[in-house]
């Protein structure tokens, strides 16, 4: 298990920042989005300039992960990145939900190896 988490860390660390850094450098051709609801999304959040704060986190998220350090503050910067891909594909343009499944499985098998520093999250009273 401990080498499938390694793998796993770096395959989600490599992803997210790959996909960061190509957010501020366009290295990758992007598809035009698909029509619709889609468009008007991807268009606000781009005139917004919301996408440079989800790519500085991918790309933070991704290099905390891949340096392997402070790991478990890469997973809390990153899950949110993934709750939102798997809500846009899920709702919006389902065409490419399978990067999101597997962007997910890797963050639960990294959440999975680092859940002890999780374990204050479940405590129902905080000690003063």
């Amino acid at each position: 298990m401990k080498i499938g988490a390694v793998i796993a860390r770096n395959l989600l660390g490599l992803m997210f920042a790959v996909f960061g850094l190509n957010g501020f450098l366009h290295f990758i051709p992007q598809p035009p989005p698909p029509p619709g609801l889609a468009m008007q999304f991807l268009g606000a959040l781009g005139q917004s300039h919301i996408f440079v704060a989800v790519f500085a986190c991918q790309l933070l998220g991704g290099a905390l992960l891949l340096a392997n350090r402070y790991v478990p503050l890469g997973l809390v910067i990153l899950g949110p990145v993934v709750v939102n891909i798997l809500l846009y594909h899920g709702l919006i343009a389902p065409a490419g939900f399978a990067p999101g499944i597997v962007a997910t499985v890797l963050w639960g098998v990294v959440f999975y190896s680092v859940r002890s520093a999780f374990q204050p999250i479940w405590s129902a009273k905080v000690q003063a």
